[in-house]
């Protein structure tokens, strides 16, 4: 799970808004035009990351895709200590 988060945090393109997500659906889970929103990003941008997110399971989705509802995995929940440690690199 280290390298995961490692690569897609901090070794791609994207990390900061990605760990802008995490924190938001940390908070609260919601779907892709909520997280546009609330965060201020474009859909498509907001899609693009949830989807890196999910392939790489920090994230999970329950529902249709447009309506989707994301959290985070049970696998990102049991190691929050070290998402936290790894997102702060890129705050």
């Amino acid at each position: 799970m280290e390298a995961v988060l490692w690569y897609v945090f901090v070794g791609t393109r994207g990390g900061e808004n990605r760990a802008r997500l995490l924190r938001a659906l940390d908070d609260q889970p919601r779907n892709p035009n909520q997280l546009a929103d609330d965060l201020n990003l474009d859909y498509t941008t907001v899609r693009h990351h949830l989807d890196v997110l999910v392939e790489n399971d920090v994230l999970r989705n329950s529902g249709d895709e447009h309506g989707a509802i994301y959290l985070p995995t049970d696998r990102a929940r049991t190691n929050w200590e070290m998402v936290e440690e790894i997102i702060e690199q890129v705050e």
